[in-house]
């Protein structure tokens, strides 16, 4: 099939994303973008109710027009995510932007520290929700003729770095994954791209690696190299939401980092 024969992609004002780990931290804030670049269905999904239905009323108070709803699920189970995707697929009519944010319990430690019966724990609860959900939305897209896909991993995948050896394993299957899968979908005019930060202002994820510990002082020392400022959820958000619109239609296969200035992954 030539670029001739791909629709065109949608404009945001005419899609409907799916954001997984939406309540919090990226996802929270992409949902937010998205919304305000007019997108008029989106679904966010996490684990907690509570935090889930404060984020849907976020998500709605910043564009009232914008039909939002919340999913309770679990995203690192494969009932977890054929749950998620049929009930995106009927609430919004089709699923056309995918958002993968989720992230686990994990702290940085030094691989001679963790047990060996941790290890597929850690590495499966990281890399697989992704592909499992991939793999359920996909093939509606592909039947669409279209859709974007927009993973985060972090700069792990790129940049060894003390303490995650199993967790920068799991972040770069996931740049793969994203990757190769990009080149596999482009012919369905599917984009796929995966956003790699490092250090991200009010995450979980930093809290958890800056909190104490060894990592602590090795991210503080990190942060140190951020000249431009070490990025908020927002500026990750802003990258997302430009790559999900018309924009970017040339643009797919890229592991985007957004760091500061930190490295140059």
């Amino acid at each position: 099939m030539g670029t001739h024969e791909i629709a065109p992609p949608k404009e945001l004002k005419e899609s409907s994303a799916l954001v997984v780990g939406g309540t919090a931290g990226i996802g929270l804030a992409t949902a937010v973008g998205l919304a305000r670049a007019g997108a008029p269905r989106i679904v966010i999904v996490g684990r907690g109710d509570e935090r889930g239905e404060a984020a849907r009323e976020h998500v709605s108070s910043t564009n009232s027009s914008c039909d939002v709803t919340f999913l309770s699920a679990d995203a690192t189970t494969v009932e977890g995510v054929a749950y998620i995707a049929s009930e995106a697929e009927r609430i919004l009519g089709g699923v056309d932007i995918l958002v993968s944010t989720t992230a686990a319990d994990v702290r940085p430690e030094l691989f001679a520290n963790i047990p060996t019966d941790d290890i597929a724990r850690i590495f499966n609860q990281l890399a697989l929700p992704c592909m499992y959900l991939a793999s359920e939305i996909v093939p509606h897209m592909t039947a669409r003729k279209g859709g974007v896909i927009i993973n985060v991993a972090s700069d792990a995948a790129k940049t060894a770095t003390p303490g995650e050896s199993v967790i920068g394993a799991a972040k770069a299957a996931i740049v793969m994954f994203t990757r190769t899968l990009a080149i596999e979908a482009k012919r369905s005019g599917i984009r796929a791209n995966v956003l790699t930060p490092s250090l991200v202002i009010g995450t979980g994820s930093t809290e958890r690696i800056t909190s104490d510990g060894f990592s602590s002082k090795l991210f503080a020392k990190a942060a140190q190299q951020a000249h431009l400022g070490v990025p908020e959820s927002e500026d990750l958000a802003a990258l997302a939401v430009f790559l999900a619109s018309p924009a970017a239609r040339r643009l797919t296969g890229q592991a985007i980092s957004v760091n500061g200035g930190i490295s140059a992954a």
